[in-house]
């Protein structure tokens, strides 16, 4: 499922708010900077890359007998994206300025990415393990979390560099840039990934001889794209120049960049203090319990199911339009005094594709025919795929609007950067604690003649199978989390909506830092 996302860095808002402001510059004109976007575009569009593998790793290894539990420990492989705020400031301080402030982090951290990418590419086939080994969880978190934490000090690098490396009248394309760039990236490391891999739709739809594998493999696939990066950044590195945006040295500028640094952290310590600010956190940290278990783990159960994670993925290609149609269309009900108001609205819709989708779920294994999923089926999964994308937009334009509408616009920038982090950690803990919470939750009983065996650990499931037994599911958890999610997002609600309201009745003055510096 694609990422969306919205990135504003302290520095962004800060070239805007210095005189230079985009009512002040004029109407865009992208004559001259026809070659600048393009290169922002693929920059963009690489970033996406490793985000795209990440989650196409799930799907491979769901049919190779790990654990939910596991699948846990690898979701924290998004977490540096909704953590880079920690190391936002040291990117933008430090540089060197003859090479460009940009380029400095952009050049080695994008080799590196590359480095890392071939360097995987030669054991990444071992750690994904086979029937008769078990795939390597530790080394594939790790290195996948890595190459994320270096996509995420990219991105930073990307965002400050799009805003000198455009025209002022052109800045507003930044964010278009970002968009498609990373929505396109994503794609190519997911869905076309996915669907070159799986032997099912390479046969079906490339081949006219049908092969036990697939076009590509995860192994070359890393090798293709590491070159990629290596090629890239070493054109980028020696034809794009970059504006030097200091008149002293680099030893005369550092007392200056350590400075700024501490600002930054003091901002960020400033607005966190805001009471309203605290209990918005603490409305965005806990509102999506209520849909993790729908999020996390029903992809993941279809294709348990039986339904082909090609297919899975192929869903995500006909709603691309409809990502940049809706913020659109949803702009009325999101530019008011009260943009949160759409988003309760959309809560309780979400909060009902979490049974939905469990019931598509115990249904799928008898509506799966022989030769894979019919087109009722995929015309059932598309529609309720369709109605979760709705709810998930309605509710990312409102807030994203809310924000716009409270941050202080003297720190715009570290205001909306800090809500988004805030954001996007609520949603990642909750859909790790959902896939850790399925193995705990679910209830099994071995078929051989073994008193009390409920294969609840390694050592019960080895007996099991040692005996010629096997380990087979009384009670699947992924039912009772739905059920779960369901009380705990109802009862949110009922402390939520008051609370949301009360945020939104709130005078301008409340999320101002003025009063706290």
């Amino acid at each position: 499922m694609p990422i969306t996302k919205r990135k504003n860095s302290p520095e962004k808002e800060e070239l805007l708010e210095n005189g230079d402001t985009l009512a002040e510059i004029g109407s865009s004109n992208i004559k001259g900077d026809e070659v600048n976007i393009a290169v922002l575009l693929f920059l963009y569009t690489l970033q996406g890359i490793p985000l795209g593998l990440a989650a196409a790793v799930p799907m491979l290894l769901q049919n190779r007998g790990i654990t939910y539990t596991q699948q846990a420990e690898f979701s924290l492989v998004y977490w540096p994206f909704s953590l880079k705020l920690l190391w936002a400031p040291v990117v933008d301080a430090f540089y060197w300025p003859n090479f460009g402030r940009r380029k400095t982090w952009l050049v080695p951290v994008q080799y590196l990415i590359g480095l890392v990418m071939i360097i995987m590419s030669s054991n990444v086939t071992g750690w994904l393990g086979s029937e008769t080994d078990t795939p390597s969880m530790m080394l594939l978190t790790s290195s996948f979390m890595f190459l994320n934490f270096l996509a995420a000090t990219q991105d930073i690098a990307v965002d400050g560099w799009a805003l000198t490396m455009l025209k002022r009248c052109n800045v507003g394309h930044a964010s278009t840039c970002n968009t498609v760039g990373q929505t396109a990236g994503y794609f190519l490391g997911y869905v076309l990934f996915l669907a070159l891999e799986s032997p099912y739709f390479c046969n079906k739809y490339l081949r006219s001889a049908p092969e036990d594998t697939g076009m590509v493999t995860l192994a070359s696939f890393l090798l293709f794209w590491g070159w990629i990066f290596i090629a890239t950044t070493t054109l980028i590195a020696i034809f794009k120049h970059e504006a030097n945006e200091d008149t002293t040295n680099n030893r005369q500028n550092q007392p200056k960049n350590m400075k700024d640094i501490v600002n930054a952290y003091k901002q960020l310590y400033t607005i966190v203090k805001l009471p309203a600010v605290q209990t918005l956190a603490l409305v965005l940290f806990t509102a999506k319990l209520g849909f993790c278990a729908s999020d996390a783990v029903s992809g993941l159960k279809l294709v348990e199911a039986g339904v082909p994670r090609e297919d899975l993925a192929l869903l995500a290609v006909p709603l691309v339009p409809v990502q940049i149609i809706m913020p659109v269309i949803l702009a009325k009900h999101t530019t008011g005094p009260a943009p949160f108001t759409l988003w309760l609205k959309a809560f309780p819709l979400r909060l009902l594709v979490g049974p939905l989708v469990a019931l598509l779920v115990a249904l799928t294994p008898s509506l799966l025919g022989d030769s894979g999923p019919s087109y009722s089926y995929l015309f059932i999964l598309m529609s309720l795929y369709v109605f979760h994308q709705t709810c998930l937009y309605c509710m990312f334009v409102a807030v994203m609007a809310f924000y716009a509408k409270v941050s202080d616009p003297t720190v715009g920038g570290t205001y909306m950067t800090l809500l988004n982090t805030v954001s996007n950690l609520g949603t990642n803990w909750p859909n790790t604690l959902a896939l850790w919470a399925i193995d705990h939750l679910t209830f099994k009983r071995c078929t051989a003649p073994l008193n009390d065996n409920t294969c609840s650990s390694v050592e019960e499931t080895e007996l099991c199978k040692s005996a010629d037994g096997t380990c087979e599911i009384r009670m699947d958890g992924f039912y009772i989390e739905t059920v779960l999610c369901l009380i705990v997002g109802y009862l949110w609600l009922q402390w939520g909506r008051p609370t949301i309201n009360r945020l939104q009745r709130l005078p301008p003055s409340a999320w101002q830092i003025g009063r706290n510096r």
